[in-house]
């Protein structure tokens, strides 16, 4: 389902957090489950994928994760602000010690000058810290945006769990 290099990565990961003991939780929105999706693809993912939260809409995220509404209106949806408050909604509503989570435009279409399509922001929660980053993968097809979210998420992941 997911390319070779991508199972390996998640293999990286959920050998990481094993060995820290960290249990993970994801908090998505333009990648539709993809990250936790590929964490499960890989046998033994239980002992440390605790849950994922599904999070397209605006209501989504304020109803599961917490995001306050006030964030989304001045910042909009997709940004720093709003996946930092996914990644914290996440690891507060989870027995998870870890989160990570991904909001952006994937396309076709949606972006504007500010926020082009391609843009994403996403945001690793580990304790009381928090680790934003931006990507801009440009307009390059839905699939690739959303693919290329998911490997940066599991580098986030990794890096952090390193």
């Amino acid at each position: 389902m997911f390319p070779e290099d991508m199972i390996r990565q998640a293999e990286t990961v959920l050998k990481l957090a094993k060995q820290r003991r960290a249990k993970i939780a994801t908090a998505e929105s333009c990648t539709g489950g993809l990250i936790a999706a590929c964490l499960t693809e890989v046998p033994g993912s239980s002992d440390v994928v605790d849950r994922s939260y599904v999070t397209y809409s605006n209501e989504a995220k304020m109803d599961m994760l917490g995001v306050p509404e006030a964030l989304i209106v001045k910042h909009g949806a997709v940004s720093e602000s709003v996946a930092t408050a996914m990644a914290i909604g996440a690891l507060e509503r989870s027995q998870a010690k870890i989160s990570v989570s991904v909001t952006g435009i994937a396309g076709p279409g949606g972006g504007t000058p500010d926020k082009p399509v391609g843009r994403v922001h996403m945001a690793c929660a580990l304790g009381a810290d928090v680790f934003p980053e931006c990507h801009d993968f440009g307009d390059t097809g839905r699939d690739h945006v959303r693919l290329e979210s998911v490997r940066a998420a599991l580098r986030l992941l990794e890096h952090h769990l390193g």
